[in-house]
């Protein structure tokens, strides 16, 4: 793996490009990918080690992306600790939200034997993938993993019962984070020891309330996992979407890169952002929508950027949206590995 740009880059070693992959590349945008999900469902394929290891590789064979990730879903630590969860044709779904709950700290059990074919996930990825292609393991940053479980579902992203938990019953909410920590660090430390060489941690909803709020509540519990993921030597990237000024409240401690989302221009976050942490992303997945020229276009604005700051990984604000042709995000693949960046 001593070739590989992506975690050259995560070193902080000097490249001649910078590397790409994008956050949910192994998904409805690829033709290879749909044609699978005619045959077994979205569970069915995360239950099998050689459904889940083809799955995680085919954005590598079929885009040229320098990165893999796991192919999973962040609400395996709800279903670890007991919740029950139908992944349905419109999203996740929960049995038992702990909004409906009396006592929602009785309702999580966590057991993390249910964990354990994803660790057999990894191993099958790292016997199949090619040569210097690095596997990146993830989990969902306690907050946003939280707002699915108290909330059920996954359509209403301002999840109101959820952020009203974090008001009205503050101390009930802590310790409902406390435990989602305490199993995403187990579960983080495995995937490392099953073979995965950098860890994302996706904060979707950061910016649903106010940083200060954030900075008490949530914090803390990323700062445990990043701590527990850089002890082991393995590259933490975190992805806080919408923190926006809160960006220069971070510490290299916490972050070894910062996925950056679209809401905040690059020039910006990088004045934001502490100098030792690098920059992920952050193009917006929209723009992909538009013809090739278009495309092109915006994508120059990054040439400037990409030449003065060798921390950077060319990735999306946000992940791949289901309407977006294939062959755009292949024709961004290919610019990003024939531009001119020196």
């Amino acid at each position: 793996m001593k070739n590989s740009i992506f975690l050259k880059t995560l070193k902080g070693e000097e490249t001649n490009r910078p590397p790409v992959w994008f956050m949910r590349q192994a998904g409805r945008v690829l033709p290879s990918y749909m044609a699978l999900r005619k045959d077994y469902s979205f569970s069915e394929m995360m239950a099998d080690p050689k459904l889940a290891a083809k799955v995680t590789l085919l954005p590598v064979h079929d885009l040229g992306v320098d990165a893999a990730i796991l192919f999973s879903d962040i609400l395996v630590i709800p279903e670890a600790m007991g919740m029950k969860l139908e992944f349905t044709d419109k999203g996740p779904v929960f049995e038992n939200p702990l909004k409906d709950e009396a006592n929602p700290l009785d309702c999580l059990l966590p057991d993390s034997s249910k964990l354990e074919y994803i660790y057999a996930n990894i191993e099958e990825i790292i016997k199949t993938r090619p040569k210097n292609i690095p596997l990146i393991g993830f989990c969902g940053s306690p907050l946003t993993t939280f707002c699915y479980m108290v909330q059920g579902i996954s359509r209403n992203h301002t999840f109101p019962e959820a952020v009203a938990m974090l008001y009205k019953n503050k101390e009930v909410a802590k310790k409902i984070l406390e435990r989602i920590t305490d199993l995403s660090i187990l579960y983080a430390k495995n995937q490392i020891k099953s073979g995965i060489e950098a860890f994302q941690l996706f904060e979707t909803h950061a910016g649903l309330i106010p940083q200060n709020l954030y900075f008490e509540m949530i914090m803390p519990s990323v700062k445990r996992i990043a701590k527990a993921v850089k002890e082991t030597g393995t590259p933490f990237i975190y992805m806080p979407k919408g923190l926006g000024f809160g960006l220069e409240k971070i510490e290299p401690s916490d972050a070894d890169f910062i996925s950056v989302d679209w809401q905040t221009p690059i020039e910006k976050a990088r004045q934001l952002i502490h100098k030792d942490i690098g920059i992920q992303g952050n193009l917006d997945p929209r723009i992909l929508l538009a013809d090739k020229q278009s495309i092109e276009k915006e994508l120059n604005n990054y040439l400037e950027f990409g030449k003065n700051n060798n921390n950077w990984i060319f990735n999306l604000g946000h992940g791949l949206i289901p309407q977006i042709p294939f062959e755009n995000v292949k024709f961004v693949v290919d610019w990003v590995k024939n531009a001119d960046w020196k």
